[in-house]
Order: C-alpha cells, then structure tokens, then sequence
C-alpha cells in the first residue's frame, strides 16, 4: 500500500506539475487507490483551509504561483514596447506578478483593457515572472462600476453611486480586496448573479473614504475611465524637452501681444494684438506651438491621442499633456519667450475678413490678465497691470470687437443666453458657493478672436487642398424642432415652419423669450434640440455659428484635434518636419471619432461632478423651500432647475399631490385625474428638499406650490382616466393660445 504524501511532497508535485493538479492526478502521482482516497481528500481539504492551496473546481494550485492556463488583462507596452498583462484571478499574499505577453504572426493587435485566454510559463529569473501566449482573445470587458462597499460576513455588498441606479452587487469573500466598510471601490462584474438575484461583483480598486471632498472628481474619472495617471516614458520625454529657439520662426517678440483668460486658468495657449488701420484693423491671434514639441508617433503623442482632450473640474484638472509642456514649455507666459503658430487678419470696418497670413513663430507676450481686470480697465477703473498698456493694447481690442459684432449680427450666429455655473471651493475642498459667471465684453471679445482665427484655418487649409480635422455642427432634425415648436407654441411664442432653418430663425424666438418668464426655458429648450457638434474629417459646416467652414485651432494645449491643424498648417507651409505624418492621414477619420467620444466623456464627468458638488452644498438644508421653475416632464416625475444654485431636483410623481396625474408624451404634460390641473414645462413652482444624495449628486424635492397655488397634500386616490371634459377644456384652452398667437403675428 503507498504512502500518504505529506503537504510538503503535494505543494513540491504541484510546483513541478503544473498541468496535473486534478486530485485524480496527485493520487494517481503518489500511487494512492481505495480508502486511501479519503485520507487524500482530507488533506486537501486542510491545506484549503489554510490557504496553501487553492481549489478551482476538480483541481489545486498554490495560491503564491498562477495557473498553467488563466485569463490575463493587457495594461499596456512598457517603456520597451513589449505587451504587459496581469492576471485577473490572484490570491496570495504578495504583488500579483507581471506576465510579458508574446504575439505571434495572426493573433490581433491588442490593447490596454483586452483579455486574453493564456498559456503561462515561470520565468522567475527574468525581469517579469511569467511569460504567456496568447489561446485566444477573450470578448469585451466585463461591466465596471463605481460604489460604496458595504461588508458582511461572507464578503459584502456594494451600493452603486450611479444616479438612478438601486441594484446591490454581491462581493464574494475571496473578492474583497481588502477593503473596509463604507470605502468607495471600483468593482467588475465577476460572473452569474447570485442569491436574490443580484450580480457577483470583485473589487478590482479601493478608491478611499467617499465623504472626503477630493473624492468627488475622482469619483468622476473612475467612473468615465479618464486617464489620470501619464505613463513613465511619456513623462520622460516631456520632461527632455527645451524651449524653443528663434532658428528660421518669424520673430514676434517685438509685438505688445496679451493672454487674456480667467482668473484661475490653468494653462495660456492663446494671445492676442491690434493695430489700428484707417479703413479697419489688423488682428493678431498668436497660439502656443505645440506641435514643436509633441511630435507624431511619439509616447506624449499617442497619450495625448488616447485623452483627446484635458479634462476640467472644480478642484483639479486632468490635463492633455503633462505639466511640464503644458504648464510651463507651452503656456504663453509673460516675459518668456515662446514658440507658437500666429495668424494676422486683416478686417474692414464693419468686421469682414479681408485676408490672412500664417506665420511660425517666437513671440513674447507683454501681460498675462483676466477678464475681469481688462473689463474694470475699459470702463475707467484700470489697475498697475492695465493702466499702460490701456491706451496702445486694450482699447485697440475693443475697437476691433466693436468691428467684429457688425459681421455677427449679419451671420447671425445662434443667440443663447444661459447663464454658467461656478462652484467656489474653500481650502479644504468643501463648497463654499455656487455663483453665476458674469458674461463680459472681454469673454466676447477673445470668442469672437478665436472664431475669426478658427475660421482662418480652415480656408487656408482648404485652398491648400490639406486633410484636417473639421468641428462639424449639422441643423437640428425635424423631430427635435417639432419639439421645440411645442414648447414655443404652449409658452404663446412663434418658431417658423415651412422653411429652411436658419440660425436667424431661432434667434428670432430667442428675442420674443427675452425679458419675460420663458426666457429661461426657450434658451434650455433650444439648446436641446441642437445636434452634438463633433469632429470630422470632412466639411459639413458649422450650424451654430452659421459658418460654411470651421476648425479647431486655437487649444492645441488642451485638445488634440488643434494639434492636428496645427500640424496640417506646417505641413502646408513647408515650415518643418514635425506636421501630419502618413499615419496621421490615414487615421484622420478614426482619430475624428476618438477624440468626439472622448470630448462627450469629458462633457459627462464634469456634469456629474457639478451634480454632485451641488448636492453636497444643498446638504443641509434638506426642508428648505426653494423657488425654481420646471425644466422637464418625465412619466415618473417632474425635473426642477432651482433658481439659487441652477441644481436639478426630482419630484416623483408618486408624491405629486391627492390625486393621480397622467403623462402626455405629446405635450410633455401632466394631468390631475380628478381636478384636471395641468403640470407643464416653465411653470414657477416653490419646491421643498426632500433628500440629498452627494454621492450620487440626486436632489428629490416635494412639490409645494404650482404658478403660486398650494398643491393639495395626500395620497393619490386612484388610477383613472382624466374625465374626458378636462382633456377637452384643455386642448380648448390651447387652441384659445393658438388664435391669440396668430392674431398677434398679423
């Protein structure tokens, strides 16, 4: 009869057998047959418990090594290009080990975030400790989201802070990843739902305690998947790279050009000057050269590719490139000089564009100010900063400005007027208030430079016949005009129909809101019904602005699609090696569409962080009444934007009042089943907070007063229609607004 092995002599026979781990293997190894199989089956069993072992279904492996076969995430290439994975099932106590991922001709190109199916090898005296080929590539990843862990006895739950979202995950023990109660964790979805019904989850991220107030963006670029972290190579090479020289650039540095930017802008990349003509103005527009320094193919390039663009919050930004280029090499600091890409455009008096010259160029800029002070400087309250450069730099700006809103008001760019937030941090990242930014003249002034600039690019790339990335704004579809009509129509205004739209047409509507109680809900309305402006390498022109031809030129610091002009214009001048590359040309459509998608990633983290900001600062005042007026109408309740902070509240339907209210899609209404009170988009309504959530930004409110009249308070009594004489006494009503609209048209 053979000897039962020791723990020793299995853990010595899996390490040199890892393809044999099945118990039938080990006994058939150690010459075990009979009873003798229970006495194997025990030892197994506490070499589990001790966690010497791991079992995977019918077969052991020591939880310190990794299987013969597993499934591997790709990070990315190291600083040597080779493909690095990591394993997505380990247990032991230390580091889970690198595995350096060889391809083989025919396997797919891979990247970061893919899985695989491996084979593994040791390799335990190489620079990583495993080595794998790849089986097979395994499909999409699995669903991630962002939550609170929640722990229990056998591992725990997690609560997803996703606004909306109620459903639990189950965290199995062995999928902790040692984090503690109440921590914020990223997870992933770890296979078949379990008990109840709910999904298994594993915690792949501790992201720390979720009240801390730097959580909130953070909570934000987890949950979005923003780059946050610049790999070494591409910080090495950021950090090598000098100022520019003079060398064959055109030399500006004589030229009094300002920044002019908000008061906590975190980079400088544009600059600008006029000079005086009698028959009209000379404007110069220069912006920082950072092409010179992020050249195609490179790390910095490929990173600034996969971002597409920075990324702004409250308390932190999450830049297109490292603080070293655009911080400092790239922001067109005063006193320093700086390579950058300038453009002169000469205007007539009523602020048509007569021509235009690009130069590459050095320039030193004269000032660095803000909107603010250069504003306080033309109305007669200059300061040391201002004061000597009034007369000769600032006055010359607004003249040109002055110019310029002539050519506007022909073009007739679409007119919104919506006010933006800003939230105030104190020093320890709380909330301290939420304002709304004031709209100057200087803010117009630098739009209206850059748009001029912006549009300078594209004719001039056009003529030269160059691919270049166009910013592409189609007119809105019927569907969402008809939408917008509606709410016209229910608000007594007047949207033409029977023509083709122009952004004249809409400004028309936008002047009849202004000054009255819809003005607000016409300008949300409208900006609603417009289209997702994006990036595209062909020229479909931009709707909005009411231009034929339109391209982003004037960020390269903070978007790459500028980059990409940038590198168009340099090519098209003949002025270096450093423009677009074949690959560039190639990929001119896909890079179109990853840097449009990463532009709506950005759009969306920022709203969720604003969201969430807001309902940490409205904590507590939970029972407070609140003044707003109703932005939306849903058949689960009603949206309300409050007038102090510009937050948006929900108010469930259930809690509307005494009665049942049914939803018209048609009109975007609600309607009392029994007294036929109709609940319609921008009404004032006195609203009272209900519940906060800060970690999902959610505000719930109770609905208080209508148009200045009490809702009455209670359940809803039942769920019937609404008696058919109040639908008719409302489409009567409606009608009676129709024919007082009409007539007053006449």
């Amino acid at each position: 009869m053979a000897q039962i092995p020791s723990k020793q002599d299995i853990l010595d026979f899996i390490a040199d057998n890892p393809a044999r781990t099945a118990k039938r293997d080990i006994a058939r190894a150690f010459g075990i047959k009979g009873a003798q199989r229970i006495d194997l089956k025990r030892i197994l069993k506490e070499m589990e418990a001790d966690g010497q072992l791991q079992k995977r279904r019918s077969s052991y492996r020591d939880p310190e090594t990794l299987p013969p076969v597993g499934v591997l995430e790709i990070v990315g290439p190291d600083a040597d290009g080779d493909l690095i994975a990591k394993p997505m099932e380990w247990n032991g106590e230390g580091v889970e080990p690198t595995v350096l991922l060889s391809l083989r001709n025919g396997d797919p190109a891979l990247g970061p975030g893919d899985r695989v199916l491996g084979r593994l090898t040791q390799t335990p005296k190489d620079d990583h400790p495993y080595h794998a080929r790849m089986i097979r590539r395994i499909g999409a990843n699995p669903l991630r989201i962002i939550g609170i862990f929640r722990a229990g006895s056998e591992g725990g739950r997690i609560l997803p802070i996703d606004k909306g979202s109620d459903k639990e995950w189950i965290v199995p023990a062995g999928a902790t990843g040692g984090a503690k109660d109440g921590e914020l964790v990223e997870v992933e979805q770890a296979g078949p739902k379990g008990r109840m019904g709910l999904p298994k989850a594993r915690i792949v991220n501790r992201l720390g305690d979720p009240s801390q107030p730097k959580a909130v963006s953070l909570i934000a670029i987890h949950q979005h998947g923003i780059p946050d972290h610049f790999p070494d190579d591409v910080v090495a090479e950021a950090d090598a790279a000098k100022p520019a020289t003079l060398g064959k650039r055109t030399d500006l540095r004589d030229l009094p050009l300002v920044t002019i930017d908000p008061w906590d802008a975190r980079d400088r990349d544009d600059a600008c000057y006029v000079q005086a003509h009698d028959d009209g103005f000379t404007i110069w527009v220069a912006i920082a050269d950072v092409a010179h320094y992020v050249r195609p193919n490179s790390p910095l390039d490929h990173e600034a590719r996969k971002r597409g663009n920075s990324t702004y919050f409250p308390d932190r930004v999450v830049p297109m490139l490292p603080d070293t280029l655009s911080g400092d090499l790239c922001s067109l600091h005063e006193n320093v000089d700086r390579a950058c890409l300038a453009v002169s455009m000469r205007i007539d008096g009523n602020g048509n564009k007569v021509s235009h010259e690009f130069h590459r160029a050095l320039m030193r800029s004269s000032a660095s100010f803000n909107y603010e002070e250069v504003q306080a400087a033309i109305v007669g309250q200059p300061n040391e900063k201002t004061e000597p450069l009034l007369e000769d730099v600032l006055r010359p700006l607004y003249a040109a400005y002055e110019a310029l809103k002539k050519a506007r008001a022909v073009r007739q760019p679409l007119e919104l007027d919506l006010p933006e937030r800003q939230i105030v941090l104190g020093d320890d990242g709380t909330v301290t208030s939420v304002n709304f930014k004031e709209r100057l003249d200087a803010h117009r002034l630098i739009e209206e430079f850059m748009v001029l600039a912006n549009v300078a690019a594209a004719e001039t790339l056009i003529a030269k016949k160059s691919p270049l990335l166009f910013r592409v704004h189609e007119e809105p579809t019927p569907e969402k005009l008809d939408a917008l009509r509606d709410v016209a129509d229910a608000s007594g205004l007047q949207l033409a129909k029977g023509q083709v739209l122009k952004t004249s047409h809409l400004n028309r509507l936008l002047a009849q809101a202004k000054d009255t109680d819809q003005a607000e809900l016409i300008n949300l309305n409208t900006l609603r019904s417009m289209t997702q402006a994006y990036y595209h390498h062909e020229n479909f022109g931009h709707f909005g602005l009411a231009l034929r031809a339109y391209a982003h030129f004037t960020s390269p610091i903070r978007r790459y699609s500028d980059l990409i002009v940038h590198r168009a214009l340099i090519s098209a001048h003949g002025w270096g090696k450093d423009g677009l590359s074949p690959w560039d040309v190639e990929h001119l459509e896909d890079t179109g569409k990853l840097i449009s998608d990463t532009e709506r990633r950005s759009m969306m983290a920022e709203r969720d962080t604003t969201d969430r900001y807001l309902s940490a600062f409205l904590a507590d005042r939970v029972g407070t009444e609140m003044t707003g007026r109703i932005s939306g109408i849903a058949k689960f309740g009603v949206f309300v934007k409050l007038d102090e902070t510009g937050a948006d509240a929900m108010i469930p339907i259930r809690t509307l009042g005494a009665e049942y209210f049914h939803y018209d899609a048609d009109t975007q209404t609600l309607m009392g089943a029994d007294t036929g009170t109709v609940i319609g988009l921008g009404q004032r309504v006195t609203v009272k907070l209900a519940e906060v959530t800060p970690v999902t930004g959610g505000l719930t409110a109770e609905l208080i007063r209508l148009d200045e009249r009490l809702m009455p308070k209670g359940p809803a009594k039942g769920r019937g229609k609404p008696p058919r004489r109040k639908v008719g006494a409302a489409k009567k009503k409606s009608a009676k607004i129709a024919r007082k609209v009409k007539r007053r048209r006449k």
